[in-house]
């Protein structure tokens, strides 16, 4: 399980390609009457063109001045960053991302803890990560194989354990399976129970908040559905149109960040065109938007509950989850040292707001005793 170095070095046929076809890209006017979106056609057209122009060559200078390898756990070949303290007794942290964006929407905020030794993966089917060979991507075996990378590839007896979206339920199984080796944990996803475990709940804010999100569910749960049912079909649309990707992935950002509503190019005040457009590459030169969509219908039946997270942890509310009651952290996180509602940072609370994200873990890491 010895590391490989590796180095981002797409080929210029591969950009020259992706010119060609943004170039002639047809981007449709909106609906008339249509439902509220994270994009719009004016949008649209405005990403398509600087997509055009984007020096993505100077995107992948700074992608390779982050360290990055390959290593084969559980029968994938997993692409991390791992950005080493000057202090080699700092404390490791593993900072894992969710879908859409990948491992580099992370690294702005891994760049402002040099007081830390950083792992950022690639989960397996994104970006460079290969996907499981011959067994579906679930979080139990996400949360082996970050383990996995940690401690028998890395070497690191403890660690921090970070997660969202998707790997959020990931980060929570490592801290809950793996607590003699991990330090804490930090959320800006608190744990949600499962659908059978939220029919049981009585306390009349935590029946509210999932009440909430259920009705929210059918107007803005729709890529999921799709992502679920029939990621084959759709992946055979956003791996063929570089417009149809960024209008997809984009979409997300805008809708999920905090941002205002109806306002698509706001949610470049939280997360550059730059970042938007190298998230876009990513999926583009890899071709991994249809193998990103495989924990949606791979692991959507899995009914396991998690065990309770017993190691220090530290619960950061981000803004679209603002109501999520503070009993139900402190029921599932038995050790919660920080509850706290952000002010700022929405879906991507740490691509949104590194700074404070980043003092934050930092001052998690003093309370609990794995830094001075």
């Amino acid at each position: 399980m010895t590391p490989t170095p590796f180095s981002i070095d797409v080929a210029d046929t591969v950009l020259d390609d992706l010119r060609l076809r943004l170039a002639r890209a047809r981007v449709l006017p909106d609906s008339p009457r249509r439902p509220a979106s994270g994009m719009s056609s004016a949008y649209l057209a405005d990403l398509v063109a600087s997509w055009q122009e984007f020096d993505w060559r100077a995107r992948e200078r700074w992608l390779n001045a982050h360290p990055q390898f390959l290593a084969d756990i559980d029968g994938a070949t997993v692409h991390f960053a791992h950005l080493r303290s000057m202090d080699a007794a700092a404390p490791a942290l593993l900072v894992m991302h969710g879908w859409p964006h990948t491992f580099a929407l992370q690294l702005d905020f891994a760049d402002l803890l040099p007081d830390f030794h950083v792992v950022v993966p690639s989960f397996p089917g994104f970006a460079f990560s290969t996907p499981y060979a011959a067994r579906p991507i679930t979080e139990t075996l996400l949360a082996h194989t970050m383990h996995v990378l940690m401690t028998e590839v890395l070497g690191y007896e403890s660690y921090v354990t970070y997660g969202e979206d998707v790997s959020a339920n990931v980060s929570d199984l490592i801290a809950a399976t793996h607590g003699d080796h991990v330090l804490g944990i930090v959320a800006t996803h608190a744990h949600f129970p499962t659908m059978a475990e939220r029919e049981l709940l009585t306390e009349p804010d935590q029946v509210a908040f999932f009440a909430r999100l259920a009705a929210a569910h059918d107007p803005n749960g729709a890529y999921g559905h799709i992502q679920g049912t029939r990621p084959d079909t759709l992946a055979a649309a956003l791996d063929d149109s570089p417009a149809g990707l960024v209008a997809w992935l984009a979409e997300k950002l805008v809708e999920w960040s905090d941002t205002p509503a109806g306002d698509p190019p706001a949610v470049e005040r939280r997360i550059s065109r730059d970042r938007i457009l190298t998230e876009a590459t990513l999926y583009w030169v890899t071709e991994t938007i249809g193998t990103s969509f495989r924990p949606y219908y791979e692991d959507a039946d899995q009914p396991d509950s998690i065990p309770s997270v017993d190691v220090p942890a530290a619960v950061f509310i981000q803004t679209h989850e603002g109501d999520y009651p503070e009993s139900l952290a402190r029921s599932f996180y038995r050790d919660l040292r920080i509850f706290e509602r952000l002010d700022e940072g929405g879906h991507f609370a740490i691509a949104e707001v590194p700074h404070a994200m980043a003092e934050r873990v930092r001052l998690f890491a003093r309370e609990i005793g794995v830094l001075a």
